[in-house]
């Protein structure tokens, strides 16, 4: 018996992947002047954009003019049924992300999409147990809020990205669960419920990425504007505060790559079972210490 308290699922050692190397991507956070501007996109208030940002890019997300949260999808640019693994991530991580932590893809790809550079904010834990950057909810959407108000508006989160994704030949069902850049969440402390608090950004705040393959990235500005205003519940009803939010995609200086490669997807070989038939096991399940080491 553990007489420690509960422990992390999942834990990295020194050289894991899980871990992003600061020797590698803090001078690609310090050097901003050597960086080139790629492509720059202002998401208006209520609207949603899509931007390839190619592997090797950084891309930035700025408060431009006051707080705003940011719903964001990511998809392998060449094969969009790679995407964003939110739950995944989560566990890896925490249910918010901050500089060092990765964004993962889904199974049975398995790698870093993105690594997180930087993070004006900082935000760490509040009095509330409350974080930032968000990986416990996902976006709004209609459906929703036709079931919680019986009223039908088109501008959720789910639906700015639907149609954001359109002129890549993506549908609705391509739009996953996101990352709430800029947006303060946590869990009731009596029954676990989510709850949402007023984002803290101010004029200045921005959020990094390092793309770590070639990406389609799809983002929306949240109808919820701040969350100081509820979108739901008795005091719902108040205009919400909203805000644009820029999107910058940079290249970088050749020398900050030096020896890096885009991560490879897993190498899982043994097609869950093929190796054995396909065949479910046979009497006693084979002990988990049978697993097969690799070089």
């Amino acid at each position: 018996m553990n007489d420690m308290g509960p422990q992390p699922a999942y834990v990295s050692g020194v050289g894991s992947p899980l871990t992003a190397d600061p020797a590698f991507y803090g001078p690609i956070a310090k050097s901003t002047e050597s960086r080139k501007l790629v492509e720059s996109v202002l998401i208006p208030v209520r609207s949603g954009r899509a931007w390839a940002a190619p592997a090797g890019s950084v891309v930035r997300f700025s408060i431009v003019e006051g707080p705003q949260v940011l719903d964001l999808n990511l998809w392998n640019r060449h094969d969009p049924r790679e995407r964003f693994w939110a739950s995944r991530t989560r566990q890896f991580y925490g249910a918010h992300v901050t500089t060092g932590h990765r964004l993962w893809s889904n199974l049975p790809f398995l790698r870093p999409l993105t690594t997180i550079v930087a993070d004006s904010m900082s935000y760490g834990r509040d009095a509330d147990g409350a974080g930032c950057h968000d990986l416990l909810g996902t976006r709004c959407d209609p459906y929703v809020n036709q079931l919680l108000s019986a009223t039908a508006y088109d501008f959720h989160c789910h639906s700015n990205l639907t149609r954001a994704v359109l002129p890549y030949g993506l549908t609705e069902f391509d739009v996953h669960d996101v990352i709430n850049i800029f947006q303060v969440t946590g869990l009731m402390p009596d029954d676990e419920r989510y709850f949402m608090k007023a984002s803290p950004a101010v004029r200045g705040d921005h959020f990094e990425l390092f793309c770590e393959v070639d990406l389609l990235m799809a983002a929306s500005t949240c109808p919820g504007g701040d969350l100081s205003v509820p979108l739901w519940g008795p005091e719902a009803g108040r205009e919400p505060v909203c805000n644009p939010i820029q999107v910058a995609v940079f290249s970088l200086d050749p020398s900050l790559l030096k020896g890096w490669r885009p991560p490879q997807p897993s190498g899982y070989q043994g097609m869950h079972g093929s190796r054995h038939g396909l065949n479910a096991p046979q009497g006693v399940p084979p002990p988990l210490t049978e697993a097969i080491r690799l070089a």
